[in-house]
C-alpha cells in the first residue's frame, strides 16, 4: 500500500512593520503564533518572536541584532545575509515538509520586499500561500518622525522609489526627468550608498538643489533618528553622519515641515536604554509601559520561575481548601500557579467558596480576577508586614482558631507567617513555584553593562537584587538602579549599591513612576 502524501504545508508572507512591534497587524500576530517555522529578516524587530510557540523554529536570514541585543532564544545566528534564490528554497522545503511557515519581512511585503520573485516560486512550487500586509517606512514617518508625506498645501501625491535597481537591468529604469518634475513629495528606500547618484540625476533633470530632504532612521524604534537636509549635500550628509540602514529619504517641501519634534521623540523616556531584570513571565508589562513612554527595553532576566519540585502540598492545600478561613497571595506568580493547578485537577473556584482571598497588592488582585475570584482584603502599602497587619486586624488582633493558607515562592521573607502565627493563627505555607537564580549574563548584556550604555537597570524584589548585583558587581555603578520597594532597596544597600530612584507606591506603575520623578530622564 503506497504511503498517504504528506500533509500540506504552506507559506504566510507577513509584514512586520517598521520596527515597534506594537504596528504589526492583528492578523500578523495571529499567524506568528500558529507558526511551526519563522523566517525572519535582520531588520525585523526580534521582540515579535516572542509571538512564536516553544517549539517554534526560527530562523534569522541574516546578522539580525543590533549592537549588544542578545540572542533570541532558538534562533540561529548565521555569519551573512541569505540570498533570495537560498530563501525561497529554504520555506518551500519546510511547508513541503507540512508546516506553516511565516516569512516575517520588515516593512510591508509588496513595498521593495521581493514579494513578486517570492510567490513565483511558491506557485512554480505549488505551495499555497496567504500575504499579510505591515506598515510601511514611508507610512509610518508622518507619525513617528513628524515628517507629513503628503500635505494639501505642498505634497497632493507620493512616489516610492528604490535607490537600489536590480543589478543585471543594464541602466536603470527610473525617469528622473519625470521624477524631477512629480508633483508631490519623493520617498527613496534603500538609497544610502547610491544617494551622489540618484540626487545628481534629479539636479540635473530640473529638480532645485535646495529641495529640502529629511532623513529618517530606524522609523519607530526607540532610537530613531530625523536629520535635516537638502538634495544637493544629502549624500555628502550621510557620508558624514556614518548612517547606514535601515533608514527612508523623504525628498520634497513638506521636508521643511517644523513639527518633526513630535510626540515620538517628546516622550519622557525616549532614547533611554533601561535593563529589566524581571522573570520572563514576569516582564511582559513592566517592558510595555517603559516603550510606551520611549524607552529602549532589554529583558535581561535574573531569575527563573519554575514549577514546585513536588505538587503534591499544593493538591493537598487544594483538596483541603474548605478548611481555611483566609487563602494569601504575596504575588501573581502564586495565583497563577495555584489557579492553574486547581483547574488541573478538574477543578475551579466553587472548591474555595469557603474561605476569604487576601493578595500583596493590586497586581496580585488583578491576577485574582483573571481567574474570577474575588479579593477581600489588600493592605495599605503592598509589602509582607503591611499584609500581615492588615490580617491581624480583622480578627482584631487575635487569630486563634483562625485556619492561613499562604501561596508562596520556594524562597523568600518569612514575616508574614511569623506574624500571623504571633497573632494566634494556625498558618500552613505551600510553595506553588519556584525561584532561582540565573547563573550568568547574556554576554552582550555584560558588556552593555560594563560599557555604562544602560541608563537605568530595574530591580522588583530582594531575590532580583541579591543575584543583581552577584552577576552584576561593579558594573552596576555605570548605571541607575530603580528600586520597587524599601525591602528591595535595602537589600541594594546592604549590598554596597545606592538605589537612584525608589517607587513610593510597590507597583510596577510606581517603580515608572519613580524613574519619571527621578529627574534622569
Amino acid at each position: 500500500m503506497p504511503s498517504p502524501p504528506p500533509q500540506s504545508g504552506r507559506v504566510i508572507l507577513v509584514g512586520a512593520g517598521p520596527g515597534d512591534p506594537g504596528l504589526i497587524t492583528v492578523r500578523g500576530t495571529q499567524w506568528l503564533e500558529r507558526a511551526d517555522a519563522i523566517l525572519y529578516d535582520y531588520l525585523v524587530n526580534p521582540r515579535l518572536l516572542q509571538h512564536a510557540r516553544p517549539e517554534c523554529q526560527l530562523i534569522c536570514l541574516g546578522k539580525h541584532q543590533r549592537p549588544g541585543q542578545p540572542q533570541q532564544p532558538g534562533a540561529n545566528q548565521p555569519q551573512r545575509l541569505w540570498t533570495q534564490d537560498e530563501i525561497n528554497r529554504r520555506f518551500i522545503e519546510l511547508a513541503q515538509e507540512g508546516k506553516t511557515v511565516v516569512r516575517l519581512k520588515s516593512g510591508d511585503p509588496a513595498i521593495f520586499g521581493r514579494l513578486a520573485e517570492e510567490t513565483a516560486a511558491l506557485d512554480a512550487a505549488g505551495i499555497p500561500y496567504e500575504i499579510v500586509p505591515g506598515i510601511t517606512a514611508a507610512m509610518a514617518a508622518g507619525s513617528h518622525a513628524g515628517v507629513w508625506i503628503t500635505n494639501r498645501d505642498q505634497a497632493s501625491a507620493v512616489a516610492l522609489i528604490t535607490g537600489h535597481e536590480k543589478d543585471d537591468k543594464g541602466g536603470s529604469a527610473l525617469d528622473y526627468a519625470a521624477l524631477a518634475k512629480f508633483p508631490g513629495t519623493l520617498v527613496f528606500y534603500m538609497g544610502v550608498t547610491t544617494a551622489a547618484e540618484w540626487s545628481a540625476a534629479l539636479i540635473a533633470a530640473g529638480k532645485p538643489a535646495a529641495t529640502p530632504v529629511m532623513i529618517v532612521r530606524r522609523c519607530s524604534w526607540p532610537d530613531q533618528l530625523v536629520l535635516a537636509s537638502q538634495l544637493d549635500r544629502v549624500a555628502e550628509d550621510l557620508k558624514q553622519a556614518q548612517l547606514r540602514p535601515p533608514l527612508i529619504i523623504i525628498v520634497g517641501e513638506v521636508a521643511t515641515d517644523p513639527s518633526c519634534a513630535n510626540w515620538f521623540t517628546n516622550r519622557p523616556l525616549f532614547g533611554k536604554k533601561i535593563l529589566v531584570t524581571r522573570a520572563e513571565e514576569q516582564s511582559a508589562a513592566l517592558v510595555e509601559r517603559l516603550s510606551e513612554l520611549g524607552a529602549d527595553c532589554t529583558v535581561q532576566p535574573t531569575i527563573t520561575i519554575s514549577p514546585p519540585a513536588d505538587w503534591q502540598p499544593v493538591d493537598d492545600a487544594i483538596n483541603g481548601a474548605s478548611q481555611y478561613h483566609w487563602i494569601v497571595f504575596s504575588s501573581a506568580n502564586g495565583v497563577r500557579a495555584f489557579c492553574e493547578r486547581l483547574g488541573h485537577l478538574g477543578l475551579d473556584g466553587r472548591t474555595l467558596k469557603n474561605a476569604k482571598f487576601a493578595a500583596i497588592g493590586p497586581g496580585t488582585a488583578d491576577a485574582l480576577a483573571a481567574f474570577h475570584l474575588q479579593t477581600d482584603l489588600i493592605p495599605s502599602e503592598y509589602r509582607a508586614e503591611a499584609l500581615a497587619e492588615a490580617l491581624i486586624a480583622t480578627g482584631h488582633g487575635d487569630l486563634r482558631f483562625k485556619r492561613i493558607l499562604l501561596i508562596r515562592a520556594s524562597r523568600g521573607r518569612e514575616v508574614l507567617a511569623e506574624q500571623l502565627t504571633k497573632a494566634g493563627a494556625s498558618v500552613e505555607q505551600v510553595v506553588a513555584y519556584t525561584s532561582t537564580d540565573v547563573e550568568q549574563f547574556e554576554p552582550s548584556v555584560a558588556v552593555q553593562l560594563a560599557d555604562g550604555e544602560f541608563d537605568w537597570v530595574t530591580v522588583t524584589s530582594s531575590a532580583i537584587a541579591r543575584n543583581l548585583v552577584r552577576l552584576g558587581g561593579d558594573t552596576l555603578r555605570h548605571t541607575r538602579l530603580a528600586s520597587i520597594s524599601p525591602i528591595t532597596s535595602g537589600v541594594l544597600r546592604e549590598l554596597g549599591h545606592e538605589p537612584v530612584a525608589d517607587a513610593s507606591e510597590y507597583t510596577i506603575e510606581g517603580l515608572v513612576q519613580a524613574i519619571l520623578k527621578s529627574g534622569h530622564q
